[in-house]
């Protein structure tokens, strides 16, 4: 019977399900473990989908593994349901382990009864709808939903803390709080199911849909992230920022157009350990601007941010990426499980 076998794999862009509150600190990311044995648990809970794997270990004791998968609403889109796998099932897990030992780790590959099950999303998002018709969907305005087209992501290097490890500048504050940081401890705001305030939307945009709502009669807009269930209010009225007004973890939003496209200007976040999944801490001199504006053919958007936070980042970010215009995806509750969202921490929470 097969124990544990190590595999060397690659990461293909996009390919990754654990995009969501800790990056892959301590685990084995070069190599999979092979793992056979019987399922005791499916977990179907949100940030992380678990499931527990019962297999021998090299002496032919019993040890349970458990098995960090996405989000419910990432791997629905795989194909998978809360039935896909029941306690009792035989199954192959390929993981990449704790590297401390521990019997936990990220999904790699799995197989149930000789069939590979989905642990990608593919690329199923790089086209837009096609109508009825046999023409794009086009929208009206920015309002709408958003996904991103990963086949434009060029060099993206995968993951939001892979993705902010690479675009980052860091003054010497910055610098100081990342070698201070812990990301598998209770400093990580993910383990208290705390979000991340934008620009994570953006950078989540392969696997979570961004949402655009106008009010025009309240001069008010609402931009929407499926993760950590995230929202912001937009106020259109011509008002600015508040002085010494309250500070909050999604921070204070203010829009204008300027033609067909949206501008938005938000400041006063709240101090944030970890809001670019990194170590790198966010305080009250953050600021970020936004531009949302429909190419041409109105079928697609293209979405720009630039980050400053002259504290922390030694200068501004820029990145502008291509979304697709999506309503047929839908729009999911996010809603962060605390006890799921422990079981990273090394004592399992």
């Amino acid at each position: 019977m097969m124990t544990r076998t190590t595999l060397a794999v690659s990461t293909l862009l996009g390919a990754s399900v654990a995009l969501s509150h800790h990056s892959d600190v301590g685990l084995d990311m070069d190599n999979a473990t092979m793992i056979e044995g019987t399922v005791t648990q499916f977990n179907w809970r949100n940030p992380h989908v678990y499931l527990l794997v019962e297999a021998p270990d090299a002496n032919g004791n019993p040890v349970e593994w458990s098995v960090q998968m996405g989000s419910t609403i990432v791997v629905t889109r795989m194909g998978w349901d809360r039935n896909s796998l029941a306690p009792g099932d035989r199954i192959t897990v390929g993981v990449h382990a704790a590297l401390n030992g521990r019997p936990y780790g990220l999904i790699d590959s799995i197989v149930k009864e000789g069939v590979a099950l989905p642990t990608s999303m593919g690329a199923s998002t790089s086209e837009p709808l096609i109508a009825v018709d046999g023409t794009p969907t086009q929208a009206e305005s920015v309002a709408g939903l958003w996904i991103a087209d990963v086949s434009k992501l060029v060099n993206y290097p995968g993951g939001l803390d892979g993705f902010f490890i690479a675009q980052l500048r860091l003054t010497d504050a910055g610098q100081a709080a990342v070698a201070e940081y812990n990301e598998i401890s209770e400093l990580n705001p993910g383990a208290s199911c705390i979000g991340l305030p934008t620009p994570a939307i953006h950078v989540m945009t392969n696997l979570y849909p961004l949402q655009i709502e106008i009010d025009e009669a309240n001069e008010r807009a609402f931009i929407r992230s499926e993760y950590f269930d995230e929202e912001r209010v937009v106020y259109m009225d011509g008002r600015g920022h508040p002085e010494n007004g309250e500070r909050t973890l999604s921070g204070h939003s203010i829009g204008r157009w300027d033609g067909d496209a949206l501008v938005v200007d938000t400041a006063l976040f709240a101090d944030h350990r970890s809001p670019y999944q990194t170590g790198v801490p966010s305080g009250s001199q953050k600021r970020v601007t936004e531009r949302f504006e429909l190419t041409a053919d109105r079928t697609r958007m293209m979405a720009e941010f630039v980050l400053e936070d002259p504290e922390y980042l030694a200068e501004p970010l820029t990145h502008r990426r291509e979304l697709i215009y999506s309503p047929q995806m839908g729009f999911s509750e996010f809603d962060c499980d605390v006890e799921a969202t422990r079981r990273f921490l090394p004592d399992g929470g």
